[in-house]
């Protein structure tokens, strides 16, 4: 693990956000241990470390001038904020549409084809809404240079189609509901995400 990972996951630890228990992700998928962003993003000066952390990985993997961030709401939107400050580029986000749950952009947010962006959000599990998003700038034309992290808990194995970096890569196992060693347990499920259980 990299200095910077280790500086990472204190920030974490220090804070009360590497949190034990029985998970339902974002995912769908079960969890023994979560990754409580928001507990780290709540102070600012800890916020503008992380978005400078990753904008610095960032700005060396998309290896072109980077024009815009988006990122995912909800769990995107403080450090994506911040990384397109240390960038000192715009930011903008998008947001699933609760008739098709289809994420787009929204709030007269506009892109113009051949901007190059990347695409930031709190943790990565699948790379599900990091694609997503990749998939609304791309249909507007716009070139997605690469993706970032805080965390990545796919330990470095989620696929989202464009180079990704992660300021901290963790392997947690992660379950099938119907495979869920805690299920079988009859252990309670909790939901600490941003989506509805």
């Amino acid at each position: 693990m990299t200095p910077q990972a280790e500086s990472v996951l204190e920030l974490f630890r220090s804070h009360g956000a590497y949190l034990k228990g029985h998970f339902r992700l974002t995912s769908g998928l079960h969890s023994a241990a979560y990754l409580q962003c928001a507990l780290v993003l709540q102070y600012p000066d800890a916020a503008e470390r992380l978005g400078r952390w990753l904008a610095e990985e960032l700005r060396r993997r998309a290896g072109t001038e980077i024009q815009l961030v988006a990122s995912p709401a909800l769990g995107g939107l403080i450090i994506g904020h911040e990384v397109a400050r240390a960038l000192r580029t715009r930011f903008l986000f998008t947001e699933r549409d609760a008739s098709t749950q289809k994420m787009a952009l929204r709030r007269g947010f506009q892109v113009t084809p051949g901007e190059t962006a990347v695409v930031v959000e709190d943790v990565i599990t699948t790379g599900g809404s990091t694609q997503d998003v990749i998939e609304v700038l791309r249909g507007a034309g716009v070139q997605v240079a690469a993706a970032g992290s805080i965390i990545d808990r796919s330990g470095g194995q989620a696929d989202v189609g464009v180079p990704r970096v992660a300021l901290a890569t963790v392997q947690v196992d992660s379950h099938d509901p119907e495979k869920c060693p805690l299920c079988a347990q009859g252990l309670p499920v909790f939901k600490p995400g941003s989506r509805p259980a």
